[in-house]
């Protein structure tokens, strides 16, 4: 082979990490004149074009010769592609490069926004039902061989596995992550590139470098494996501690896996994390139903008093099983990821958040009021007035269950009406069981619940 070969470069379909619209892309190689060639002082150059049309993005420029013929180079590429990364052999001064010697390439480039995904199951994407979801291009993915594709599902298969940490003991299928790279493709206009790093089953003790730590310390050398830089991380985990001891500490260990991945970063990464889904319960009640909604208020918590914290719900998802959210669900969460990126990280005009519980106050010994932030239409529940009250659950300081017997919704807030005075403080829940038994309150506007919330204290009149 002769002409100019490339032997370090990004691989055909990998995106790279953009910083202020733009990035340095590097490639290294050596050259080899052709038999019989003409060529007394050789000279590489290489350039980026568009892969749709040809355009030059980055027209030819010299890369360095270094001895025993070898040659590195260097372009700053903008924000965007498909690219083709371009390289060719001349003599020295000669300006006439569309006839040049070959030289090597690189196909379906991309310079865009990188996301990591990390949690279990519903994360690593196990809804095995069809739903269309087809790939995209300008939506790529890292595989667990640590080699660039198109983005398809199932993102979390195990051919040719590099990081075995995250090796799955089963095929796995839909996630919500393809629908969440192809949303922000299209508003951002530029590539989005997926690390996959999750796995089912894990527990947060994997995750915390404080504690077992193995996927975390997969994850960090993954991402430093593609650059080192990511735009934010996608975490969707909970249901393997909700535990009585996992679930009390949940929301502390979860803040010390933030915080030491932004230490190790360098930066305040964002995260967008989805509130726990239901599971299918076999028996009436359930001792892990506590965990379960521990959990889910830790998640809630994390996201109104942690820097750079975006929560979606998920307690309106369809099932494919007992526990795994369906192909069709994990579309509508990924959507409502990307909602939440565009609108809490790219500051774009979007639609707001799912509404979350502000304040629970007594306005009279009988009656609660209950008042949710942001409301981009107004509160909405299709069950009746009857079922609606089976929804919350409020317990006097003993633990004894107080009956409430009317719940009214209005714009942003709902009032209770109890069957009997509480005196002192009472808390409040809402869809904290494993399954929660109705569905819960919804903005009418976005069609996202109410997130879940387990014993929140009533503010006294």
């Amino acid at each position: 082979m002769f002409g100019v070969l490339i032997e370090a470069a990004p691989q055909d379909w990998q995106i790279l990490q953009q910083k202020e619209g733009a990035a340095k892309i590097t490639a290294s190689g050596r050259y080899v004149l052709p038999p019989e060639s003409d060529i007394t002082q050789p000279a590489v150059y290489l350039r980026m074009v568009r892969e749709d049309n040809g355009m030059p993005v980055v027209d030819w420029q010299p890369a360095k010769l270094q001895a025993g013929e070898t040659w590195e180079g260097e372009l700053t590429v903008p924000a965007g592609g498909l690219y083709r990364l371009e390289t060719c052999l001349t003599q020295q001064g000669n300006p006439v490069l569309e006839w040049a010697t070959r030289g090597d390439m690189r196909h379906h480039l991309g310079v865009g926004d990188l996301y990591v995904i990390a949690g279990q199951s519903n994360s690593a994407g196990y809804g095995k039902d069809p739903f269309y979801d087809p790939p995209e291009l300008g939506v790529h993915l890292c595989r667990n061989s640590l080699r660039w594709d198109l983005a398809t599902h199932p993102m979390n298969e195990s051919t040719d596995m590099a990081h075995p940490a995250n090796l799955e003991g089963c095929n796995p299928g839909a996630s919500p992550y393809l629908a969440f790279g192809k949303l922000l493709r299209r508003e951002l206009g530029y590539p989005i590139g997926l690390l996959q790093t999750s796995l089912g089953g894990s527990p947060l003790s994997q995750w915390n470098p404080e504690e077992d730590g193995r996927l975390y310390r997969s994850m960090m050398e993954v991402i430093a494996s593609q650059g080192g830089s990511v735009r934010g991380v996608l975490w969707y985990q909970g249901c393997s501690d909700v535990g009585e001891e996992e679930s009390r500490t949940y929301g502390e260990r979860f803040a010390r896996v933030v915080r030491a991945f932004r230490e190790e970063m360098g930066e305040d990464t964002p995260w967008l994390t989805v509130q726990l889904n239901r599971r299918l319960r076999q028996e009436e009640v359930s001792a892990e139903d506590a965990g379960w909604g521990r959990v889910r208020e830790a998640q809630r918590q994390a996201a109104r008093n942690l820097l750079g914290i975006s929560i979606v719900p998920a307690t309106d998802c369809g099932l494919s099983d007992g526990i795994h959210n369906s192909a069709a669900a994990n579309v509508m969460l990924g959507e409502r990821l990307a909602g939440a990126a565009l609108r809490d990280i790219y500051h774009r005009p979007w639609s707001c958040g799912a509404p979350d519980l502000k304040a629970i106050r007594h306005i009279s010994p009988d009656t609660l009021e209950l008042t949710f932030a942001p409301v981009a239409g107004r509160l909405f529940d299709i069950d009746s007035h009857d079922v609606r009250c089976s929804a919350f659950t409020v317990e006097d300081t003993t633990g004894k269950e107080i009956e409430v017997v009317q719940a009214d919704l209005t714009e942003d807030t709902i009032i209770l009406h109890l069957a009997e005075a509480v005196s002192g403080p009472c808390r409040v829940s809402a869809g904290w069981q494993m399954e929660p038994p109705v569905r819960l309150p919804l903005d009418f506007a976005t069609h996202q619940p109410i997130l879940s919330f387990y014993q929140v204290e009533a503010e006294e009149a």
